[in-house]
């Protein structure tokens, strides 16, 4: 099954040539990208601050920076131990 914080917002051509996905040392998509704006229903930005600062949260899974602060990810993603 795949999860939302795992997809690319753009196609796999625009994917091939893009500079956060193949030149930067860690593959993740900046925010500020117009690719990665979430248009799903459960996306939603977090406010809480116990949510956002969970040290729990395995932010590497998420191939997209703005999904580190979505509410939907925050209480989704897979936990670090």
């Amino acid at each position: 099954m795949s999860v939302c914080w795992a997809e690319r917002g753009c196609d796999e051509e625009l994917a091939s040539r893009c500079p956060h996905a193949i030149s930067s040392t860690d593959g993740l998509c900046v925010a500020n990208c117009f690719y990665t704006v979430c248009h799903k229903s459960q996306h939603k930005i977090a406010t809480a601050f116990d949510l956002l600062l969970d040290e729990t949260v395995d932010r590497s899974a998420a191939i997209k920076e703005s999904c580190t602060f979505c509410e939907f990810f925050l209480k989704n993603a897979p936990r670090i131990m």
